[in-house]
């Protein structure tokens, strides 16, 4: 932990978290040592997205219990996670409030981090379509994101209705001296480590729900249509999910399983054979509903899960060179989104 602690990416996300939870994260987390040693002054773009990323992971097993119990084991036993990606989704409509509409609100954080669009994945089923961006100095070490966008004009219009009225009032996290750090990431590449953690917590606050407690009535609305615009209407642009890459889902699958934990039935496995995927189920969270009288109402709803993953290699049938196969399957995220669709209580 002493050689950690003495790259910039330790002052990052100490400077955020500090020291106790950074040191967590750095004895939980696997991370690339170039990304661990590197030493500034300034803050790199991937430095910039793996402190991204630390903060939403952790946020993610804040509210997902099962994870927590998960992560606690793996390090007990001196290991560490790999976290693939994170998914989060948005709603393609304008009128939100201040938010720009669907993925361009989490793609204008993205890319002057060294994001790039990976692969576009229909959700037809859902009515949805997905969207993978790999940072392009680490691809396969710092986690992708997943970003799926909702399209409310393939429904009704009683439902489109209600997703502006749940959207509405949607506020813009992301403030002017934000902006400029992203700004100079996109010309520059780096910024100076105080700029870069004043930005961090107010990047991260652009990965929560915007927009404020959603109408009971709005929200049974919804979930009529769309388990999944149901979900957005509570837990907005938070990491749906975050996801461990393991060697062996399966095996993963039948020991957490034993461990009497909320595993999905079935592992998802590609069109390719390469990826195969399952996840915990979600955790039940207790959210807050508007009434018409104006008072709040709580509710149990389906809160964020997490998922495994098994990445097999591509091989290059030129040279035999092997690389990581850091696609995605339309089916298997199809699958893996049911995860959500329990019935609130």
């Amino acid at each position: 932990m002493a050689s950690d602690r003495s790259g910039v990416l330790f002052a990052l996300v100490s400077g955020v978290a500090g020291e106790a939870r950074a040191e967590a994260l750095f004895r939980m987390m696997s991370i690339h040592p170039a990304l661990v040693e590197e030493a500034g002054p300034k803050v790199s773009r991937a430095v910039m997205a793996q402190g991204l990323n630390m903060l939403l992971f952790e946020d993610l097993l804040a509210r997902v219990p099962a994870a927590a119990d998960y992560a606690r084991d793996r390090v007990a036993k001196g290991e560490r996670l790999v976290h693939d990606h994170g998914a989060v989704r948005t709603v393609a409509v304008a009128g939100m409030g201040g938010l720009p509409a669907g993925q361009a609100s989490l793609v204008r954080v993205l890319e002057p981090l060294g994001y790039q669009l990976n692969g576009t994945y229909p959700l037809d089923r859902l009515k949805m379509t997905g969207r993978s961006y790999a940072q392009e100095d680490f691809p396969e070490d710092i986690a992708q994101f997943f970003v799926s966008e909702l399209h409310p004009e393939r429904f009704s219009e009683g439902f489109q209705a209600a997703v502006l009225r749940v959207t509405g009032n949607s506020r813009d996290p992301l403030t002017g001296e934000a902006k400029a750090v992203l700004d100079q990431f996109a010309s520059a590449g780096s910024v100076a480590l105080d700029a870069a953690v004043a930005a961090l917590p107010v990047l991260a606050g652009c990965f929560d729900r915007q927009h404020d407690h959603p109408a009971l009535d709005d929200y049974e609305a919804l979930k009529a249509e769309s388990a999944e615009m149901a979900w957005i209407a509570t837990e907005g642009n938070a990491f749906n999910h975050a996801t461990d890459r393991v060697p062996d889902v399966d095996g993963l699958a039948e020991e957490q399983r034993a461990l009497g934990r909320p595993m999905k039935d079935s592992v998802e496995v590609s069109q390719s054979g390469r990826v195969k995927q399952t996840a915990f189920k979600a955790a039940m969270v207790q959210r807050a509903f508007r009434l018409p009288d104006g008072s709040l109402f709580e509710r149990t709803v389906p809160g964020s899960f997490y998922e495994f993953i098994t990445r097999l290699p591509l091989v290059d049938e030129t040279t035999g060179a092997k690389k990581l196969d850091l696609g995605f399957d339309s089916s298997n995220a199809q699958g893996i989104f049911k995860m959500t669709a329990s019935q609130a209580r």
